[in-house]
């Protein structure tokens, strides 16, 4: 795809660039008003399911991040390994799996920490410094 169309890459750059600046906003804004970020105008408590799946959906397919790391950095790395391309593949994949997993049990056993707001309002500055400045890199690069 890069091939056929340069531009490509650049608009995936600018498009997850912005996204990550968005983010990183939202993210900032939480640790600056965080009573603000607790109940939603339409009265629904930030913590409710609803909100936990639509939010992970959303993280999920609305990320280029998972774009970007799928389709160009893991295809094109995966590409350059001839025969071994499907090992490599599910390496990739194996990879993504134990990682995740180990967030979810990090989760768990960091639950009675992340319980206190000061808690929450420390990650939230370190995500927003973590999403700006990734941002700002993928724009400039783009």
């Amino acid at each position: 795809m890069v091939v056929a169309w340069p531009g490509a890459l650049t608009g995936v750059g600018l498009i997850g660039g912005a996204f990550l600046l968005c983010y990183g906003v939202l993210a900032a804004r939480r640790v600056l008003r965080p009573a603000a970020s607790a109940l939603r105008a339409d009265g629904e408590a930030a913590g409710s399911r609803r909100r936990a799946v639509l939010t992970c959906l959303a993280m999920t397919w609305l990320n280029p991040h998972v774009y970007l790391d799928t389709v160009f950095l893991l295809g094109s790395l995966a590409a350059d390994r001839g025969a071994l391309r499907w090992t490599f593949g599910l390496g990739a994949a194996l990879a993504s799996l134990c990682w995740f997993a180990a967030l979810g049990f990090g989760a768990r056993l960091l639950g009675r920490v992340l319980a206190r707001p000061s808690a929450w309002r420390v990650l939230d500055g370190l995500i927003a410094a973590t999403m700006v400045s990734l941002g700002v890199t993928l724009m400039a690069g783009a």
